[in-house]
């Protein structure tokens, strides 16, 4: 399949297994390769990203993919519905930060564990939305997988990274409109 992708998708790729090391995660996540969509220029995925005014989020939609990690990777969504269960997970990551430090929640966060700097694998998260990016593409007739067949693979798939992007007006409907549907149809 990686063959297919274009030299702006295969960056993406690669972007996203150097943030995941940053923080020493185990694994590439969902939210890695949004984070590396982020720090594109000049790429069909930049300039949409830019169209719908996330290029001008950039900061808070980092802040809000760092305040998801602490929140043991809860999107807000899950957040408000165990809130109505009588689960308050501010309180619950407060009193978990309290014992063990900023960050305890988080995967990929752990402070004086020494991971291999080697291979990064991909969780199933990362493994979905590289394969949806496959059937975005084939859905929209085109022949390679570029960076913005990924985007629209993140949002696309329920999680953390479309509620954030969509927090900022970046959704399928807006990306189809601002990169045009390319002949397909949406690939759920």
């Amino acid at each position: 399949m990686f063959e297919r992708f274009t030299k702006d998708a295969r960056a993406v790729v690669q972007g996203a297994v150097e943030h995941a090391e940053a923080v020493g995660a185990g694994t590439v996540e969902p939210e890695h390769l949004l984070l590396a969509l982020l720090d594109r220029e000049g790429s069909r995925a930049s300039f949409a990203l830019a169209a719908l005014g996330a290029g001008e989020h950039r900061d808070a939609v980092r802040r809000e993919l760092r305040d998801a990690r602490r929140r043991a990777g809860l999107s807000q969504a899950e957040t408000e519905a165990l809130a109505g269960l009588g689960v308050d997970v501010g309180e619950i990551v407060a009193r978990v930060e309290e014992a063990h430090g900023v960050g305890a929640l988080s995967a990929d966060d752990r402070k004086g564990v020494r991971r291999w700097s080697g291979h990064r694998s991909f969780s199933r998260g990362a493994k979905e939305v590289l394969e949806k990016s496959l059937r975005v593409a084939v859905a929209r007739r085109d022949r390679h997988i570029g960076d913005e067949h990924l985007l629209l693979a993140l949002v696309l798939r329920p999680g953390v990274p479309a509620e954030v992007l969509a927090d900022h007006g970046v959704t399928h409907e807006s990306l189809t409109r601002v990169l045009g549907n390319g002949g397909g149809q949406a690939c759920a």
